[in-house]
């Protein structure tokens, strides 16, 4: 049997755009990528703590450093600049693999998305 488990979770980051007229994905910093583990073009799960909104869509790369964190196309319409979201990727594993599973979880600095 497999299950469905968290793989990654950027925890509470500040929404720096929402940019309507683009294709359509979530733009991320790429060192919040790198330390949630969590690769451009992968399926992601967003929760805006603001109005509580839950929505699927990708990940494309943003500066590094730069703590970009920008919703695109359709998605521009669930939050708002500023807004607090959390970021979440899911993996499918086996049951005995999941029992011992540990994700990736980061907590970033939400006035301005960096680690530190």
């Amino acid at each position: 049997m497999q299950i469905q488990v968290v793989k990654s979770k950027i925890h509470r980051v500040k929404v720096t755009g929402a940019d309507l007229n683009y294709i359509g994905s979530i733009t991320v910093d790429e060192t919040l990528m790198d330390a949630s583990n969590i690769i451009e073009g992968e399926k992601v799960s967003i929760v805006n703590i603001n109005n509580g909104e839950r929505f699927e869509t990708y990940v494309i790369k943003g500066e590094r450093n730069s703590g970009e964190i920008t919703l695109n196309g359709p998605a521009a319409r669930k939050v708002q600049k500023d807004d607090i979201i959390i970021i979440i990727s899911y993996a499918t594993l086996e049951f005995e693999e999941a029992k011992t599973f540990k994700p990736w979880i980061i907590f970033p600095n939400e006035t301005n998305n960096s680690l530190t």
